[in-house]
């Protein structure tokens, strides 16, 4: 194929064997890129009762990703809980989930540049009076994450805290709101969009932490296909496009640091 060759001459200290392999030629041949989100994790992704659509931020960056990759895109629905196993299981090429780049994820999986940036926040009752400013505070109370989520590894670092895990964000932000736990910790930008559209009587608590950034996951052994992706986040980030849908679903540019 002309595409790929193009990809094969940019980057010609791939090793031949690790091209002949790689996903990019197989999801080529197939046409289609199948990409693994939750579906039930708005403004990111969430499946539309109504149209049975994937909507979302990271729907439509995948979606970006896809047409500028010249090829279909299937946006296949799994629980948080099971996506790194269903990747690693090549049940699906990719995840485009608002999954952050750490150094344990990077020991299993290759990651793409990142396409958003954002901060781990409380979430809290709209009642709640405590005036949590720092992640000592939170001695003592039970925290809603996501299971194996970078937010939990945050929480179980927290002296004397309690951490009850979830599968994903739906049932943690009900058990708040009913007062079975007292705080979320989730991303900074699922808190401010959650304020203005969820009927639940959550607030924005403190943001903790650094700036996390989040990517495109994706099996190691496959630089072509890695490469590919991160031309189509660079070109789509330089043209404005990855920052016009990041203002759609969130009101702020993330895709960019320092925002």
């Amino acid at each position: 194929m002309v595409w790929a060759a193009a990809l094969v001459a940019t980057f010609s200290v791939i090793p031949l064997s690790a091209v002949a392999a790689d996903l990019l030629e197989v999801v080529k041949a197939r046409g289609t890129l199948r990409v693994g989100m939750e579906g039930s994790y708005p403004p990111f992704n969430n499946l539309d009762p109504k149209t049975g659509q994937m909507t979302g931020y990271d729907a439509d960056v995948a979606r970006l990703i896809g047409a500028r990759l010249d090829l279909r895109v299937d946006l296949v629905s799994v629980e948080w809980r099971d996506m790194f196993g269903e990747l690693a299981a090549g049940k699906v090429d990719i995840i485009v989930n608002q999954v952050s780049i750490t150094t344990q994820r990077q020991q299993r999986f290759d990651f793409s540049r990142p396409y958003t940036y954002s901060a781990s926040q409380l979430i809290l009752r709209k009642n709640d009076e405590h005036a949590y400013t720092v992640a000592a505070d939170l001695k003592g109370k039970t925290i809603g994450v996501a299971t194996g989520s970078a937010y939990e590894r945050q929480a179980r670092a927290i002296p004397g805290a309690i951490v009850r895990s979830y599968p994903a964000a739906p049932e943690h932000l009900q058990d708040l709101a009913f007062g079975r736990i007292d705080a979320v910790l989730n991303d900074s930008l699922l808190v401010s969009w959650l304020v203005h559209h969820s009927p639940l009587p959550l607030k924005a608590g403190p943001v903790l932490g650094t700036t996390m950034q989040m990517g495109v996951a994706l099996r190691k052994g496959n630089p072509l296909l890695k490469a590919a992706i991160d031309q189509a986040l660079l070109r789509a980030e330089a043209d404005g496009s990855l920052g016009k849908l990041s203002r759609i679903w969130f009101g702020v540019d993330a895709s960019r640091p320092g925002r």
